[in-house]
Formats: structure tokens, sequence, C-alpha cells
């Protein structure tokens, strides 16, 4: 079962999003409700959903539960099965699950078929139970363990594209090294997250030229993360080891797999009749860009399904999301650099201006940076300038308050690639008369 208060994905996340049109309802709206206002789990996990009702912030945009469906009841049952196997790290994590499940047996109607990762930072974090959880409720699961991309692409079929099932990513993307040598399957993964993406091969004694379709939804895997191309396309599933007093029940092939199939079995069955519903729905999301297309499938299911699921698809995606970019800001590979030069500048009262040796000072001051050990002795202003150059930021001569020159960076040369890759870190409503 799982623990009575998950720890939410992102406490400060503003779950805000525009009325959406009621499914079934053409030109009606859902309109905002505040939280206090509904039991926000029918099916009897309110103590689980405490936590949401108290970190959603007051200014945002609630979507009312709407009566139970067939179609919600569903989806309640899917979360309860997942949720007896499987401790995952929040509600919003477990709704995520659930949706995408039940999204595989729709892919038929999806423009993206949105990755499910599955990383966590070490052994035993339950990664590959919530996987023998997924072969048993996905639509014509396909295990890939050991199987080489031609054999992939070529069992991808237009029609009916299967599910694919990757475990123990680590051993194809775990180091550079290996990475390079599983290529080919990284770029499957990529391609295959939007529909109408080929791969060309050659095929027969004669060679002639074939197209492979590569569309297909995908869960994979694996200890630490994905290749970042690969997370950018998931919704992102961040796994850890039980805690003490947190049981779950053992999978046991001959006693839960039937029960399992005709949960299947029912889902498939009611979501055949939607494909052509599914794809028409357009709904607005509580995010955007990238984010929004590898989540529109799961919000789609929610709206069909109805209940209290639109409400909760769409505050798992605005949350979950938001844990992600706080987590790319956070990685010394992405946008770490740009956001804890941003606290230097506005520690340092926003500076016109700082020499690169005064930066570097205050980038290796902070303890909980990774600078003052990076390399052998410390960021240094080679390296600095390195990462930087992939945000089109250069060095070039300040002037220092002692009237000097020194080489150094100019804060306005920074605004825009906070604004693009560090928004969350001090924002600055009055950047943009700037520079």
């Amino acid at each position: 079962m799982q623990p009575e208060n998950p720890d939410s994905y992102s406490a400060s996340a503003q779950a805000i999003w525009p009325a959406v049109a009621v499914p079934g309802q053409p030109g009606g709206q859902l309109r905002a409700a505040q939280a206090d206002d509904v039991d926000p789990s029918p099916s009897g996990d309110a103590d689980a959903r405490s936590a949401d009702t108290a970190e959603t912030p007051s200014e945002s945009v609630e979507i009312p539960d709407a009566e139970p469906t067939y179609g919600s009841m569903l989806l309640d049952e899917l979360r309860a099965q997942i949720a007896q196997f499987v401790i995952l790290p929040s509600s919003e994590a477990l709704d995520a699950v659930a949706l995408w499940i039940v999204a595989t047996h729709l892919q038929l109607a999806w423009q993206h078929a949105p990755r499910l990762a599955v990383v966590g930072p070490a052994k035993r974090c339950g990664k590959s139970r919530l996987l023998d959880v997924l072969t048993e409720t996905v639509h014509d699961p396909m295990l890939t363990i050991n199987t080489t991309p031609a054999a992939i692409f070529r069992s991808i079929s237009e029609e009916n594209p299967p599910t694919l099932l990757v475990d123990e990513a680590d051993t194809i993307f775990g180091s550079p090294k290996v990475a390079e040598k599983n290529e080919e399957m990284r770029g499957l993964l990529n391609a295959g997250h939007q529909r109408g993406r080929y791969v060309t091969r050659v095929v027969g004694n004669d060679h002639t030229p074939h197209r492979f379709a590569t569309f297909a939804m995908a869960a994979i895997a694996g200890i630490g993360d994905l290749p970042d191309t690969v997370m950018d396309r998931a919704v992102v599933i961040r796994m850890r080891r039980r805690a003490e007093g947190e049981k779950v029940k053992p999978f046991r092939s001959r006693r839960d797999i039937p029960a399992l199939h005709d949960l299947r079995d029912r889902i498939a069955a009611w979501a055949g009749p939607l494909v052509d519903e599914a794809a028409e729905l357009e709904p607005q999301m509580p995010v955007e860009d990238r984010a929004a297309d590898t989540w529109e499938p799961l919000v789609i299911v929610a709206d069909l399904a109805g209940g209290h699921w639109p409400r909760l698809a769409r505050l798992a995606c605005a949350r979950m999301v938001a844990a992600e970019v706080a987590a790319e800001e956070d990685h010394p590979d992405g946008a770490r650099i740009l956001a804890d030069i941003r606290r230097v500048f506005v520690a340092q009262r926003e500076v016109d201006s700082l020499s690169t040796e005064e930066l570097l000072h205050h980038l290796r001051q902070d303890v909980e940076a990774p600078w003052a050990e990076w390399g052998r002795g410390g960021l240094t202003a080679r390296g600095l300038g390195a990462m930087l150059r992939e945000y089109d930021i250069r060095p070039g001569n300040v002037r220092m308050a002692d009237g000097t020159q020194r080489k150094g960076y100019m804060r306005n040369k920074f605004l825009d690639a906070w604004r693009r890759y560090c928004p969350t870190v001090h924002p600055t409503d009055a950047d943009p008369g700037e520079g």
C-alpha cells in the first residue's frame, strides 16, 4: 500500500491553468473551485491526498471533481493495483503511471508517444517491479532485454505499435563509452516520441531501401538519469528505496497476473471506442512546449475518464514538470552554472559586472555547489568559459571600481539565458528592459 503521506513532487509548483472543456459537453467549461470544497479522492485515499490540498497555492485554479464514471473507476482500480506492489515517490507519480498505462491502449490517437523514465539512484528502488506491473497492464508489451535496435524497429507497425519496455537502461547508457556504442538505441527512442519519424534501412539481397516506423510508447528503467534527450521526452518517475514501515505485496505470477490481465482487458475494451475522440481533443495544458507534448496524452486520458482525474492529471503534470525543471537547474552539466551565477549577482546587489576572478571566487565559496571540487583544483576560468559558451556568453573587458580593467562578465549578457534556463532562481521582472 502507499505510505500515508507521500512527499509531493514540488511544494512550490503553482498548478495554474485555464478552464478546459468538459468531456462530452462541447462548449462547457470547468471553473475554478477551492480544493477544500471537494473530496480529493472518492476511492478512499484522502490521507494520501492531504499534501496535495495543503501544498496547492491558494491562487491556483482548481478543476472541480465530477461524478465518478466507469472510466474513472477503472483508473482508480489500476492505481490501487499498482500501489499494492510498488511504493511510488508521491501520489502524483502514482497517478501519472496509471494514466500512462491507459494511454498505451490509445496509441493510435496520439501525435506524441510519451516515454516513462523510471530512474533511481541505486539498486532495489522498485524499478524492475514497476516494470513487472507495466508488462501485465500495458498494450502489447515488448521487452527489449538484449534486443537490437534493428529488431525493435522491425517489430513496430504503424497500425498497432507495441509498448516498449526497457529494463537496466544503465547498461545501455551508463557511461559515455557504452552510450556511444548504443547511439542507435537512443536515436530510436528519441525518434519514436513523435509520429511520422522513420528510419531507413536496406533490406534483402538487392539492398532495397525500406522505411521503418519508430512511433511507440516506451518505459525505460535504470540506475541514474537517462540521456538528456530521452529525459526531455519523458514523464520522469524518480524511485527510491522503501523506508522502514513501508510495505508492499510480493508479486507472484500465478496469483497476480490473471487479475492484472483482467483489468488490462477491461481498460482496452473501454479505451478502444474512444480513439477517434481522443485524437480530436486538444486540452489546455498547465505546461508548455515539449513538456506539453509529452503530458498531453495523459491529460486527454484523464478528461475522457472524468471524475476526479482531470484535476489529478493536471496537478501531477504541473508539479512533476516543475520538479524536473528544478532538477535540471541543479545539474552541473545543465543550467546549474547559470543558476549559481545568478545567485552570485544577487548576493553582490546586482552589480553591472564581475571580474572572472571574483566570479570564480564566489562560486567556489558555495559549499553546496560543486565548483570548489570541479576538476583537479576547482573550476577554472577556462572551464567556466567553456560552459558559458554553450549559452553564447563570453568574457570581455570589464571596468572595476578602482578604474582598472580586467577580464570578466557583464550581467546583462546573462539575462536572456537566465530567463530561458533558470527562471525560478530569483526571477527578474525588471530585466526585459535592460541590456
